[in-house]
Formats: C-alpha cells, structure tokens, sequence
C-alpha cells in the first residue's frame, strides 16, 4: 500500500468518524430551530468548554500560527497574547450577555442588537456585517483543508478537489445535526489536536537538534532577528503587535458564533469557569509555533509558510502518523467551518430577510430556509477558497478588523444606559469603513498600526460622541431599561 493511500486513509476514517458522531447526535432531539441553533440552552460546562474551544482552534491554530512561526518569527506571538486577553474580557461579558438571552430567548447576536437598542435596521446591519465578516474565516478554514489532503496525498490529489470533498461533509452534518451534531464531533477533534500538537511540537525539535533548547539555540545562530520584532517582516514591530493584540482580544467573542455560543450555555457561572480555564488551552499554540521554528531550520524555502508544518510532519513521520495529524488537522477545520456555516445561515434568514422582507415567516420556514443557506454559502465559500492567494493568518485578521467593530456596541450596551442606536451604527459603519480602505488598499498596516485597530478607535468614540449628544429621552429602544436591569 503506498504511503498517500495509506494517509489519506487515516484522515478519511477519522473524518469519517466525526461525521458519523454528528448524525448520530441529534438522535432523541427535535431539530426545530431552538434546538438546531442553540441546543435548548443545555450544555454544560464540558460541552460549551468543547464548543468554544472548537470556536477558536482552527486550521489558523494549526496551520497558520505554524506557518507564521516559519515565515514571520517574533509577530506569531500575538496570538498568545490576544487569546489570553480576549478570556479576561469573556469573564465580565458573556454572563450578562446570558442572562439577556435566557430571558428574550435570542438566538443570535443580531438578537441581541435588536432587544437591547429596539432597532430592526442596526440588528440587520450588524447581521450583515457578521455574514461578511465570516467570509475570509470560512475562505480560510476550505485553504487549510485543501493543504492537508494535498500534503498528505504527497501532492496526488489538488487543493481543489479536497476542498469540495470536505464541503460537502461539512454542509450536510451541520444541515442535518445543528449545533449538536458540531459540539459533539469538537470532543474528538480536541483530542486529536492536543495529542498532535503536543506530539510533534516536542517530537520535531527532539528528532532534529536533541530538544527545544537546542533548537531555539540552532534558530539565534542561524536567524538572529527571527525571535525579535519584526522578525523576518519589515513593518510588522512593536506598534502592531500592540494594536493587533487590542483588536483581536476585543474581537475574540464578537464572532457571531461565539457570540452565539453563549447562549448555548446552561448558566452564567459556567461561563465565568470557561473563561478561567480556556487559557490553558493556548498552550497547545506555543508547541505548534515550535513545530514552525524546526521547519525553518530543516525545510528548504516553502513558497507558503502555510505548507510548513505539514511538510516537516510527512519528511519525519512514516504515513499512518502523517494520517493522524492530517486528521486532527481536517478536524480543526470542519469543526469551525461548520460553526460558521450553520450561525451565517441562521443569521441571514432570521436577522436580515425575515425582519426586512418576510416578517410573517414562522420559525419552522426559517429553520428550512436557513439550512438551504448553509449549502448557498458552502459553494460561495469554496469557490473564494479555490481562488484565493491569502495566507491564513492574513484571512484571519482580515475577518478580525470587520467584526471586532461591534465590540463597542456591546460593551457600551451592556454598561452605559445612554448608548443609543444611532451611535452604535455610526460607530460601525465609520470604523468598518476604515479598516476596509486601508485593508484593500494595501495599507496594513498603516504606519505600523493594524487597520483594524485604527477603526476600532474611530468607531468607540463615534459611538461615545452621538450617544452622548443624543437627548435622554430618545437615548434608547422601547423596553431597554428593563433589559439592563437584567444584565446587571
């Protein structure tokens, strides 16, 4: 049996076993839309840890914080700093942002703009500028799934054709199980990932230089600056480090789907003790970056940093080993694909064509329609995917500098009873506007500051100036008061 056949096998049975836990799942459970979006409000404290985990550690973690580690040195560690920071902020914000849910029943984030600031128009906005937000993390998590079977099949099957292949297995778990099927399939993926990244971050450097020590010792010798700011980049120093780790920290749990998680949740408390404990979670990162740091060491130049881990993993590892981490790899992608792929689609028919053009729609249609959605933005996804040139990482923030801008309408809504609507969607649309210019006019960053970071900015005190401005009688939506005695 050849070495591809005997990988692809690997990753297609373990691929396949997590497909199969996610038909199974919705066994005993209506699929209304309560129960496909959030599963009844009933996970506990593992499940929701699982999901949110499944949330955050993608093919970006696997791939492209490896990739970077490769291609970019000292800039890769923000991603330490943003995700240790961002749980700092879900403790004091995603309880509230429960409690709201539990009492509304909300569903999604527009939900939450829409009962908090009694405007249909800022909820679709915000819906909006989620949906296209998901875009490039969609479009990234197809490209990584694309390099595993490409890699793993030692280049006998083409990005294309695995990126389909994948899809379709993403679509219809999610279009038949929900948000069940896709928290029950991330207890295996964080298995396989922690096993993988563990294994190879202190496999890799053991099999080539005797340990870490020595090879980071191999890696000043060799490449002095790599560790340092900005390490084999030009314009990527301190400042953006900086700024990129405000933007992403902010913007961490403004996903949509994360947002969403939230509600997922059996209580609040349980996600005070997620917040405490997802930190541990980021030290699986730091073995990926590791893995990078060999393949800088031992990999002639890749054309895609990308490739590196992968590449290193097939030159050391026989193809069963190769199977498994290519596994674990397809996993971290599906998982979240199929996260953003069921929350853009519920997020869509609910929160935009619904309150806009079919207010009558019961949620049975709803549910119908959104799951037809999950299939338009799969082939929408894919063919941005196909023909997409981006790194992972650079996908990433760019999906980061559009979403973190509803940060400061919920962070202000929560807290500030005079934060009013008219605010919040000036806020958005000057600070969307912002990163979107000098993001597509190749200006990130702009004199060493994340693009993303610089709408931030202008967004939170937009929203602070007009809230402030605005007379206190129309300072908010009807009902508002009492929604913030019960967030408080």
């Amino acid at each position: 049996m050849s070495s591809s056949t005997v990988a692809l096998s690997v990753i297609f049975g373990i691929v396949g076993s997590g497909t199969v836990a996610g038909f199974f799942s919705r066994a005993h459970h209506k699929m209304d839309l309560e129960q496909w979006t959030v599963a009844g409000r009933g996970f506990g404290a593992v499940l929701v840890y699982l999901l949110m985990a499944g949330e955050v550690y993608t093919t970006f973690s696997f791939l492209g914080a490896s990739g970077w580690a490769y291609s970019r040195g000292g800039p890769t560690l923000y991603i330490l700093a943003y995700l240790t920071l961002g749980y700092v902020i879900s403790f004091f914000i995603l309880p509230p942002i429960w409690e709201m849910g539990k009492r509304y029943r909300l569903q999604t984030q527009s939900d939450f703009f829409r009962v908090r600031y009694g405007n249909e128009y800022l909820a679709a906005f915000v819906c909006m500028i989620g949906v296209l937000s998901f875009i490039p993390y969609v479009q990234l998590q197809l490209t990584g799934l694309g390099i595993i079977v490409q890699i793993a099949s030692f280049d006998s099957i083409g990005r294309a054709a695995a990126m389909t292949i994948s899809t379709v297995l993403v679509a219809a778990f999610v279009y038949v199980g929900g948000i069940r099927a896709v928290a029950w399939v991330s207890v295996l993926k964080d298995a396989l990932m922690l096993l993988a990244a563990v294994s190879i971050g202190v496999a890799l450097p053991q099999m080539y230089f005797g340990g870490a020590g020595k090879m980071f010792t191999a890696l000043l010798q060799a490449h002095p600056r790599h560790l340092t700011m900005p390490g084999a980049t030009q314009n990527l120093g301190h400042n953006w480090f900086i700024s990129t780790v405000l933007l992403t920290s902010c913007g961490l749990y403004m996903w949509p789907h994360s947002f969403g998680s939230t509600f997922t949740a059996r209580s609040g408390e349980t996600l005070r003790r997620n917040a405490i404990v997802m930190p541990l979670y980021t030290t699986t990162i730091a073995f990926i970056f590791m893995a990078g740091f060999t393949a800088l060491l031992v990999l002639p130049p890749l054309s895609n940093g990308d490739l590196a881990l992968l590449t290193l993993v097939r030159k050391s590892f026989p193809p069963w080993l190769l199977g498994i981490v290519g596994g674990a790899g397809a996993l971290t992608a599906m998982v979240p694909s199929a996260i953003f792929l069921l929350t853009a689609s519920t997020l869509f028919v609910k929160n935009l064509f619904r309150p806009l053009f079919a207010p009558r729609l019961k949620d049975e249609q709803v549910s119908q329609l959104a799951r037809l959605m999950v299939v338009a933005l799969s082939l929408c996804s894919l063919y941005l995917a196909i023909y997409s040139s981006a790194t992972l990482v650079s996908m990433l923030l760019l999906g980061y500098a559009g979403v973190s801008q509803l940060f400061p309408g919920v962070v202000l809504g929560l807290y500030w009873e005079r934060t009013n609507p008219m605010g919040v969607f000036a806020g958005i649309f000057a600070g969307v506007g912002i990163a979107a210019v000098l993001f597509f006019t190749h200006r990130e960053p702009w004199f060493g500051w994340s693009a993303g970071f610089l709408g931030l900015c202008v967004n939170s005190l937009i929203v602070v100036f007009v809230s402030a401005l605005r007379p206190a009688a129309e300072k908010v939506g009807a009902g508002v008061s009492t929604n913030l005695q019960v967030i408080r």
